[in-house]
């Protein structure tokens, strides 16, 4: 079997979540392909080393080598073009040292807006699977218009916990999200938001001119 290697570099540890949703992706477009994926982690590193963009993408190929790169920013406030003309700003300025292609991962808002679909991987990455707590999971083509989508998935884990206020001290969410990610084994749903068919389309683009199929 043909072996495809990715790097995720993204905004932030908590954004490794991505990594299920990628893999998801490439298993679909490559299904005779094996995937390994890993996520830049550079927070030990020097300032030096990743104080800016290109900077970051530099060196995480340098420790991530791979087929297939990643770049990760969180839209927020700005449009997906304005993320996606920074990052090819950036790639600009190091465009001698990139020689694999490249996708831009750019959730609107946050990356945990793409967790928020699925109410049974909540509950089970809450240790709760049989919690009969109503949980308010929003309408899934809402999601790419919530305001903060990781406070409201941080109190959607503590709802369906069912913990005491005591215990709920020692729950820590952001160790939850992550296994969300990883209990979702289709994320076909989110074709509904724009900016997930965005990333797909980008990927697509990405297989065809590298001749992968």
């Amino acid at each position: 079997m043909r072996e495809i290697r990715y790097t995720l570099l993204a905004d932030g540890s908590s954004d490794r979540a991505l990594l299920p949703i990628l893999t998801w992706l490439l298993q679909t477009h490559l299904p005779t392909y094996a995937t390994q994926a890993q996520w830049a982690d550079l927070r030990r590193l020097n300032q030096a080393m990743k104080k800016t963009p290109a900077r970051r993408i530099q060196t995480s190929l340098d420790l991530y080598p791979c087929d297939l790169l990643f770049i990760h920013r969180d839209a927020e406030k700005e449009s997906r073009q304005k993320r996606v003309e920074e990052i090819y700003q950036a790639l600009e300025q190091v465009k001698d040292f990139v020689s694999v292609p490249v996708t831009c991962v750019i959730p609107v808002r946050m990356t945990e807006a793409w967790l928020l679909f699925h109410e049974v991987a909540i509950r089970r990455a809450a240790s709760n699977p049989n919690g009969r707590t109503l949980l308010e999971v929003p309408v899934l083509k809402s999601l790419e218009e919530i305001p903060d989508p990781k406070q409201l998935l941080y109190g959607l884990l503590r709802q369906a916990s069912e913990l005491s206020s005591r215990r709920l001290k020692k729950f820590r969410e952001s160790e939850r999200v992550h296994r969300i990610a990883e209990l979702i084994d289709d994320f076909s749903p989110l074709r509904q938001l724009n900016a997930f068919t965005a990333l797909e389309q980008e990927l697509k683009t990405v297989i065809e001119e590298q001749r992968w199929l």
